[in-house]
């Protein structure tokens, strides 16, 4: 994994905050100090969207509405669509609109990493167990390399968050796994500690044995 070759990919970043995803604040912090990183040694960075449009078009089967009859989640007429802030894009910077939860499902994501020679991402967003759980996927699917940045994912709850991340090391077969700061070790050249699959379904856990087998990838 080099410059040459990397991307970080950010999946639906976005306002959006109908869902009470967890720990929002610190994943959004952790996220301005990778992009930094990145940015300093010149990996591209990618942003993903989720739209739902407003006039209910392209609509994933059964999307909720409301009593207005406009999506409850990523209202392409609110401001739940766009990326926070402190993270926004800069000029340069690819953003793709989605549509499903995939960031690959019918975009152009692929095409652009293709051109750009990329073979090794590193990615983080929301939510663990959807959108950016299927997006990783996708990715595996299509030969890139995933790094993924655990505590720079979340989701609704402790309990998805944990069990979709650990779902993806048994699955995803050549999956790293890496804290914030290890990450950014990594592209600085420095020591750095990560969690890597060796072999397929290796994380037997329960929902007795969760949390311990989850912190097994600290180690």
């Amino acid at each position: 994994m080099n410059k040459s070759n990397t991307a970080l990919v950010l999946i639906d970043m976005q306002k959006e905050s109908e869902f009470g995803i967890e720990n929002v604040d610190s994943v959004v912090k952790n996220t301005e100090q990778l992009i930094a990183a990145c940015r300093k040694i010149g990996i591209p960075i990618i942003y993903t969207r989720h739209i739902n449009r407003e006039d209910t078009i392209g609509l994933s089967n059964k999307e909720p509405l409301n009593d207005k009859g406009t999506p409850v989640f990523y209202d392409n007429g609110t401001e739940a669509v766009e990326i926070f802030d402190q993270i926004k894009p800069e000029d340069g910077d690819i953003v793709i609109d989605k549509y499903r939860w995939s960031g690959f499902y019918e975009t152009s994501l692929d095409l652009m990493l293709s051109n750009m020679g990329v073979e090794h991402l590193i990615m983080g967003g929301f939510v663990t167990d959807g959108c950016l759980m299927t997006s990783v996927y996708d990715a595996y699917f299509r030969d890139y390399q995933v790094n993924l940045v655990k505590d720079m994912c979340g989701a609704t709850n402790e309990g998805a968050h944990t069990a979709s991340i650990m779902i993806m090391a048994n699955w995803v077969y050549d999956l790293a796994i890496f804290d914030t700061s290890e990450m950014i070790k990594k592209l600085n050249g420095e020591s750095y500690k990560s969690w890597e699959s060796t072999y397929p379904d290796q994380l037997q856990f329960t929902p007795e044995n969760m949390r311990e087998t989850f912190n097994r990838l600290n180690k």
